[in-house]
């Protein structure tokens, strides 16, 4: 997807929906889930397998539960999500039923994403559904999530979802037109960008705070970030404004409406994206420049050589961020081959020392290359 004439190619497209497209001061507002519906039967009709991401409940809940204005208490977050989810998928499933058009709910944590089996599992319900026809409406489970199992914001979940399902496009709608040079809700008409070719750190920047609205989470800079990270998976995507007449079709139709996220020419590989990304670190390892070098600049394995700290608890085949001797710049992350207990006894020796220390050698690596991602930026 080059162009956004490419977008009449799409056979699987990924739409996330924000809470500002779909509620409104009284709650859903559910002319607009019957609009958006009809537009995802044109899609549909086309021949296109559609996967919905949709936000909502935590707004429908608060004001089914006459809940407070403001920012909401964790508890009470989870108590709206949980009425307000029913709400939510009792509507998508109405809307959608008037077009034949069978709703299927999936609720995920980053927990769900981090563990690659339950990863797998997560796509293989997914590719199921859109194979028996359903459409899957997607949201983060809230009434059980964390704070360090939530993705933090749909755009996040919205990105892992469409990458998780290897859609064709990404399409993030909210109640803006799309990415402007600044807030268009404080600036003096700033110009729209029509098209991103790379997310650079001066991109991010310009899309300002990370702050959401308070029945949203996400905020310019997440929706940004979330394109950023799927254009280095190769996957193009759409920043525009869901409240536009029959917005869905006409982009589909390479109307020039919204913010264009052009991929990756060289893109990752769907394990490597996942490890990016989805996985959570549960440790660290610091490692010397020589290794630093190594795998950074010429594409080699950690050896537990160039091991000389670490930190935390992880088991074989965990994920573990490599830092520097010093600790001052992250380098990467990667799945390590051995547990931090016998790691902490083999760092900082050769390979064919390992089985004289140990009694066995699994690996000669501490992390192969194809298990490891460098990043080339800091990682946002």
């Amino acid at each position: 997807m080059d162009t956004r004439a490419d977008f009449r190619k799409c056979r699987r497209v990924t739409v996330k929906i924000g809470s500002r497209v779909i509620c409104n001061d009284q709650g859903l507002a559910y002319d607009r889930l019957r609009a958006l519906s009809g537009q995802v039967d044109l899609l549909r009709r086309r021949g296109m397998e559609v996967i919905l991401v949709s936000s909502g409940a935590v707004a429908a809940g608060r004001r089914k539960l006459k809940g407070p204005a403001g920012r909401l208490t964790i508890q009470m977050k989870q108590a709206c999500a949980a009425a307000g989810q029913v709400a939510l998928m009792t509507a998508w499933e109405k809307a959608l039923s008037a077009h034949d058009h069978r709703a299927a709910q999936i609720l995920l944590t980053a927990d769900d994403l981090a563990d690659r089996h339950r990863f797998i599992h997560a796509k293989n319900t997914l590719v199921t559904l859109l194979e028996l026809k359903a459409i899957p409406v997607v949201n983060e489970n809230d009434t059980v999530a964390l704070d360090e199992l939530k993705f933090g914001d749909n755009d996040t979940l919205g990105s892992l979802v469409a990458s998780l399902a290897e859609s064709d496009l990404f399409v993030n709608l909210s109640d803006i037109d799309g990415f402007f040079e600044s807030d268009p809700r404080t600036g003096a008409g700033p110009q729209l960008i029509r098209q991103v070719d790379r997310v650079s750190p001066a991109v991010l920047a310009k899309a300002g705070a990370r702050e959401g609205s308070e029945d949203g989470t996400g905020g310019m800079f997440t929706k940004v970030r979330a394109a950023g990270r799927l254009a280095e998976r190769g996957m193009a995507s759409v920043i525009a404004n869901g409240l536009t007449r029959d917005v869905l079709p006409r982009l589909m139709d390479g109307e020039d409406l919204g913010t264009f996220f052009r991929p990756s020419g060289r893109p990752r590989r769907a394990r490597k994206h996942w490890l990016a990304f989805a996985a959570r670190p549960k440790g660290r390892l610091f490692v010397d420049a020589g290794a630093a070098k190594a795998i950074t600049e010429q594409g080699k394995s950690l050896l537990p050589k160039g091991v000389r700290g670490l930190q935390g608890l992880f088991a074989a085949g965990d994920a573990v961020n490599i830092m520097s001797q010093e600790g001052e710049s992250l380098l990467g992350v990667g799945l390590v081959n051995y547990p931090s207990p016998e790691l902490t006894r083999i760092m900082g020796l050769a390979s064919h020392e390992i089985e004289g220390i140990l009694g066995f050698c699994h690996s000669e690596e501490v992390i192969h290359r194809d298990n490891l991602v460098i990043y080339d930026k800091p990682a946002a």
